[in-house]
């Protein structure tokens, strides 16, 4: 079981509210991802749900039970950080038996959760190596196996994957979400990067200034964002967003519509843009045009499509695909 329920939960620092509020359940095996722009509050947030930081309003419910005033080795959660936090004298064995020998576990019962968990994990061969022969990868993935052999109610990841370039970044994406599917325990994940939270989650929740923008699927925001900041948050390229009398027309302050429900054309559309920019990405090709009367707007085509800087190239909105905002930048209906 591994249930987890905010009821307004609140967070000051210094007189400071960064967390003013939140309400939020998180089911039992589900995958959720805080995202948000660095100060949103998402990482604190993380902390306040493994009891590294106090409350200073609301209850945390852990499988039913009040759980906001136990210290957090009580909560059965194991933390996964942007620092791999190894023992360099450590063998990788030693790491991920650490804290089973810590809580007295008997040797036999030791040496078969590690072994069980570097072979989830794709460690085996590396179990006699030091921290300091592994790649970044690896390194992360003795830090997941040392949360593993805990078997915790829940894993909480802060931005595990920050310190890692762009090719580790993907790998390791995959086979935390591949551990989900085997583990099926419930997982909260940590980032900044929409890409991450998109391809992982089971359910994303929005963060701003400390407060839940929305929360739902990755298509259901990708689809129906609840309001700009969530518009323009998720999605890659971000939305553009259109203001003045092009949005009147649709009885909006304003309008987004995504690059890729814009249909380019060399001859005829709705707008005509100037390119400024053809960035050609083998599968994809984006666009960023300069459009009199609307402002920049960033395409993304097939790679085939070619155009050179300082062409005319007209765009065609998908009107299906429009979202339309009002002034207190709420979705309209």
């Amino acid at each position: 079981m591994g249930s987890i329920v905010l009821e307004k939960v609140s967070k000051e620092f210094g007189g400071l509210k960064v967390i003013p509020g939140i309400d939020l359940t998180v089911s039992d095996g589900e995958f959720v991802v805080f995202v948000g722009p660095s100060g949103c509050g998402k990482s604190t947030l993380l902390r306040l749900i493994a009891g590294l930081e106090d409350t200073s309003g609301g209850r945390i419910l852990i499988d039913g039970a009040d759980m906001t005033q136990t210290p957090p080795a009580q909560r059965a959660l194991s933390m996964v950080f942007q620092s791999y936090a190894l023992y360099p004298h450590m063998s990788v064995y030693g790491n991920i038996a650490f804290p089973l020998k810590m809580a007295g576990r008997d040797k036999a019962a030791i040496d078969k959760k590690v072994r069980d968990a570097a072979a989830t994990l794709n460690l085996t061969d590396y179990l006699e190596r030091k921290p300091g022969q592994l790649s970044g990868g690896q390194r992360q993935r003795v830090a997941i196996g040392r949360a593993i052999v805990r078997e915790p109610r829940a894993f909480l990841f802060d931005e595990p994957l920050s310190n890692l370039d762009a090719a580790l970044r993907v790998n390791m994406r995959i086979e935390i979400s591949e551990l989900h599917q085997v583990l099926k325990t419930t997982m909260i994940y940590v980032t900044h990067d929409q890409v991450e939270a998109m391809t992982m989650a089971d359910k994303i929740v929005v963060l701003n200034k400390g407060n839940i923008e929305q929360v739902g699927s990755p298509l259901d925001l990708y689809r129906t964002p609840a309001n700009r900041f969530v518009a323009g948050f998720i999605g890659s390229p971000r939305m553009n967003f259109i203001d003045g009398a092009e949005a009147q027309k649709y009885g909006a302050a304003s309008i987004g519509i995504r690059p890729e429900h814009l249909r380019l054309s060399q001859v005829e559309g709705s707008w005509r843009g100037k390119v400024d920019l053809s960035e050609h990405l083998g599968s994809d090709t984006f666009l960023r045009l300069e459009v009199p009367g609307i402002g920049p707007i960033t395409a993304r085509t097939t790679g085939e499509f070619t155009a050179e800087r300082g062409g005319q190239i007209f765009l065609t909105p998908d009107e299906t695909k429009i979202h339309r905002f009002g002034v207190d930048g709420k979705a309209v209906s």
